[in-house]
């Protein structure tokens, strides 16, 4: 026996027919976002000569360059450009720039490291 709602959709073109499928749900998840994200930040001035920054150049008081086995994340900004990973080279306490050219006389240089 056929859907009299459905032939009555059919035959007056005026009416709307809208079928929507009905879904089934097997299972039900949910994310769970981590507890607490930890951001630190290492910010140093460059002085136009080197290449390699340790702890005792950061300014602020309390900037460390943190073990990068101990992180989830770093990023590396340098006059504010994000710098790519083939850049540098982060040890716990120093960071090393690879690049053939140096930093420009007082660009800063902002270490960001994240843990999850």
């Amino acid at each position: 026996m056929e859907n009299p709602k459905y032939e009555r959709a059919q035959n007056d073109p005026s009416r709307l027919f809208l079928n929507l499928p009905s879904v089934q749900y097997e299972r039900e998840f949910r994310l769970h976002l981590p507890n607490k994200v930890m951001v630190y930040e290492f910010y140093t001035i460059s002085d136009g000569c080197r290449k390699i920054y340790t702890n005792n150049d950061g300014i602020e008081g309390n900037n460390k360059i943190l073990d990068p086995l101990t992180v989830s994340y770093t990023s590396l900004f340098i006059n504010g450009v994000l710098q790519p990973r083939e850049n540098y080279v982060i040890q716990e306490g120093k960071l090393l720039l690879l690049t053939e050219d140096i930093p420009i006389l007082g660009a800063p240089i902002v270490l960001q490291m994240i843990k999850l």
